[in-house]
């Protein structure tokens, strides 16, 4: 009789601790976000097979007059939450804002202007090297990394391609989406042109890039000041195109192609592991 007693209290105690461990995740918020998450409850999400962790690279610069410096931060954690959700599985790391952007003596690239932060190539590989080894630790069998600006592509790729080889024989890996990026100056501004704004496309803080921002944070965009401003110059941080025309509607179609291309590449993986 004394056994089976225990054999009722041991069993219920594991009911307790079932019952806990399932109302702990049925409260945990509704967001793929890292960093809105407690330690627990990163913990459960791992071990219930959100193994994927995505690492958004973003930059703070100069965007001309009309384009607040946070664009490739905001721009790039909106749009991997949207890769998260759709490709599942997958959790968002910290926006990275400091990157590469020219040097500081002489003042060189984005670096000439106000409103920009920049960060050496090593120091900017050394930083995510070590924050991806440290989801690797913790359980994420894979790291993405995108990348919202182009200066940094060959260092994601660099960093993506050192800790595959470090990693053979840990079961994990890291993904660098290049299509993430070169969808913009691509497809996108291929669709542009094929719309009739051949004219207004550039390469930074032109037409596509402000309907990007315009599609997915307006706030950070000085519309008024936009329309009613004359064509914008390499001085004031503009090359190239016209953004006076931008729309979110515009926006919309390269946001789309973005996630679009992202998640495809993690749906193709080709080290052969999927999001699980």
């Amino acid at each position: 009789m004394r056994m089976f007693s225990g054999f009722l209290s041991g069993l219920a105690l594991a009911l307790v601790l079932v019952l806990a461990g399932s109302s702990a995740r049925a409260s945990a918020p509704d967001t793929v976000d890292f960093a809105d998450l407690t330690w627990t409850e990163i913990r459960d999400a791992i071990h219930a097979g959100d193994t994927t962790i995505i690492i958004p690279v973003g930059g703070t610069e100069q965007s001309g007059p009309y384009i607040a410096v946070g664009k490739h931060d905001v721009r790039a954690m909106i749009l991997a939450r949207r890769i998260a959700r759709t490709a599942g599985h997958a959790l968002v790391a910290p926006v990275v804002a400091y990157v590469p952007e020219g040097g500081t003596s002489p003042r060189t690239s984005h670096m000439r202007f106000p409103g920009t932060i920049s960060i050496t190539p090593a120091t900017f590989r050394a930083l995510l090297s070590d924050a991806a080894e440290s989801f690797r630790v913790q359980g994420f069998r894979r790291v993405v990394l995108i990348g919202d600006h182009g200066g940094y592509q060959k260092d994601l790729r660099a960093v993506a391609d050192t800790l595959n080889r470090r990693w053979l024989s840990q079961g994990a890996h890291v993904l660098y989406v290049a299509n993430y990026y070169d969808v913009v100056p691509g497809t996108y501004s291929t669709w542009l042109r094929q719309h009739g704004h051949a004219a207004e496309v550039g390469m930074h803080a032109d037409l596509s890039d402000t309907s990007l921002m315009l599609a997915l944070d307006p706030a950070l965009v000085r519309t008024q000041a936009l329309r009613a401003a004359g064509m914008p110059t390499p001085a004031q941080g503009v090359y190239g195109g016209d953004p006076r025309q931008a729309s979110a509607a515009l926006g919309q179609v390269g946001a789309d192609m973005q996630v679009a291309a992202a998640v495809a590449a993690m749906q193709h993986d080709p080290t052969g592991q999927n999001s699980h």
